[in-house]
């Protein structure tokens, strides 16, 4: 709903660009940046949500900074490289959150022991923000106003990122809250696939 009213409130390239920012990280054939985003959150109970609204921001941030300097050709890195570094930055969140015992309060937002995942968002956002400016980057062809894309582009990336987070929040409140799944079952069932499924990816690359 709100994706097709921001549609209408700008110019055509501006919302073009929009959609395509919303449809890459919906899109269920890139479910590596949605698998990674859950991943993250998985570690935090319901009544951590401030805490998650922040380790998505750094992502946010690591993500938003690759993106434009990879598209600008400031930062350059192999497309192998990336397409193998992606899968392995969910490995390494899912196999942390499986190992960590976390007994942290959930009103300290920013206590010491999380202070870890939030450094772990951002450094692994900047290696996500690479992997959408390739595709950025192809769909982007020879048009001139880069910034106003690159803007609209991210934006359609957040928008999609926070639904994500959102129905993710509603999925765990009726897990948690309905049907009285323990919260320690969730972070090792999510962090499990996460890891399954990451490391069934980067056999692929590396062995295609």
């Amino acid at each position: 709903m709100y994706l097709h009213i921001l549609y209408h409130l700008f110019d055509a390239e501006f919302s073009d660009y929009l959609k395509l920012g919303w449809d890459h990280i919906i899109d269920i054939k890139a479910y590596d940046h949605l698998l990674f985003v859950m991943t993250l959150c998985a570690l935090f109970t319901f009544n951590e949500w401030r805490k998650i609204l922040v380790i998505i921001t750094a992502f946010t941030i690591g993500h938003s900074l690759t993106l434009a300097l990879s598209t600008l050709n400031y930062v350059l890195l192999p497309q192998n490289w990336v397409e193998v570094l992606i899968p392995m930055t969910i490995f390494l969140t899912a196999m942390t959150n499986i190992v960590r015992k976390k007994n942290v309060s959930a009103e300290k937002t920013f206590d010491k022991a999380v202070v870890v995942n939030y450094i772990i968002a951002l450094s692994f956002g900047l290696i996500h923000g690479l992997g959408f400016a390739n595709n950025f980057k192809f769909m982007m062809g020879e048009d001139s106003s880069i910034i106003k894309q690159l803007f609209a582009f991210n934006s359609g990336l957040e928008l999609g990122q926070i639904t994500i987070v959102m129905l993710f929040l509603v999925i765990l409140y009726i897990s948690t809250r309905v049907f009285n799944v323990l919260h320690r079952e969730w972070t090792v069932f999510f962090s499990g696939a996460g890891a399954g499924l990451s490391f069934m990816m980067i056999v692929d690359i590396l062995f295609k």
